[in-house]
This record gives structure tokens, sequence and C-alpha cells, in this order.
């Protein structure tokens, strides 16, 4: 009994030191790539709006950050500057920009894709051992409920 105590133990360490942080870290990073298809897809709304209202200049304010937001004058709407990752900016056309975000969304979809794919395995394994606590502690005859995932 003491034996099978142990190996519920050991299982119960290994869920909670390894997989159950793994996942937060896995559903995390995914949250950190839907943050940022939500701020392509905002752009891509924006410039869309430009095109449909014709637009060759425009008033508006931007986000410095933490909240703080300027007025800023575009005299001209016909390029844009793109943040392509590591602090550089690209400077495309409206058109070119809708074509780079729509590549953008579909390679950060997959990524999101692949992390919930991760997710779900290790929430499967963490209901494997679950299961086999469960299992070790029947066949002991140890009656402590195992919690549910």
């Amino acid at each position: 009994m003491a034996n099978t105590n142990d190996q519920v133990a050991k299982y119960e360490a290994f869920i909670n030191d390894r997989l159950h942080p793994a996942l937060s870290q896995v559903l995390a990073d995914r949250d950190v790539i839907y943050d940022r298809i939500a701020e392509f897809l905002k752009l891509r709304n924006n410039l869309e709006v430009l095109d449909k209202q014709s637009l060759t200049s425009l008033k508006s304010q931007v986000d410095l950050g933490a909240n703080f937001y300027v007025q800023a004058h575009v005299p001209d709407t016909r390029y844009i500057f793109v943040s392509v990752g590591y602090g550089f900016h690209l400077q495309m056309t409206r058109q070119e920009a809708l074509e780079y975000i729509a590549k953008k969304e579909k390679q950060l979809q997959r990524k999101a894709d692949k992390l919930t794919d991760e997710a779900n395995k290790l929430r499967a394994q963490i209901r494997t051992f679950y299961l086999g606590i469960a299992e070790l502690m029947q066949l002991s005859g140890t009656s402590s409920a195992a919690p549910s995932s």
C-alpha cells in the first residue's frame, strides 16, 4: 500500500510540476499569437475602410503605447509602414499590405492551430495520468478521489 501511495504521489507530482505548467505555457503562447492575429485583423479592417472611402489623407489618433494616444495627420495614405518583426517596418502600398496581412494571418493561424493541438495532447496526458492514478487506487483498495480534468 505504501508503494502504491508513493506511485500516486509521483504521478501527481509529475502532473503538477510538469504537465500543468507546460499546458499553461502553451496556452499563454497561443494567446500571444491570437493577440497578433487580432492586430493584423484591425489593420486589415482599417485598410479596407481607407479603400472603400477612397481617402487620400486622414486625421487619426495613434496609440503610442500604454493607451497613450496622440493626434496624427497622414497627408498621403497611398503608402503605409507595416511592422514585419524584429523592429523592422516596411513601406508598402495598401494592396501590398493587404496581401502581406493575408499571408501573415494564415501563418499565425497555423501556429495557433499547432499550439492548440499541443494543448489538447497535454490535456489528454493529464487525463490519462489521472485515470491511471484512479486505477492504481482501486487496485490497492485506497479510497481517495482523483480530481477530474
